[in-house]
């Protein structure tokens, strides 16, 4: 069971080469077993860099989520648990969504799939594996 950081949630979806393929076989085979997930932050995300213009896309970003969530992926929502372990992540940067995105991946067990060396940096407990591989 996965949860797809921002960058490698599109990069799956959209098919990009960025996402490595074994990275890529992770995510298909946990989406088989309706182990896909992602975090609702990483919506919000996405939302903001599509109104910087510092991300398109060919549809409304709803659109795309909508997409995405009938690919398979199952969206968890920001709760106050994941928020408080968010805000307890020792050592951990202050980017408010990449804290969130972890903590959400802590507490429902899920390996993380991400390209960001901060977090594949971060001596935390959190399982993860590197989406460029």
């Amino acid at each position: 069971m996965i949860l797809a950081d921002t960058h490698a949630l599109v990069w799956f979806v959209d098919g990009q080469p960025s996402l490595g393929p074994l990275a890529r076989d992770i995510m298909e085979a946990a989406l088989k077993d309706e182990g896909g997930h992602v975090s609702a932050m990483s919506f919000w995300e996405l939302a903001m860099l599509h109104a910087k213009r510092r991300l398109q896309f060919e549809t409304s970003v709803t659109a795309w989520r909508k997409a995405t969530l009938d690919q398979g992926f199952v969206e968890i929502p920001v709760t106050g648990d994941i928020g408080i372990a968010a805000a307890e992540l020792s050592g951990f940067h202050s980017d408010p969504a990449d804290r969130f995105i972890v903590a959400a991946a802590l507490q429902n067990g899920l390996k993380l799939i991400t390209a960001d060396q901060r977090i594949l940096d971060w001596p935390g407990q959190v399982s993860r594996h590197d989406a460029r591989l």
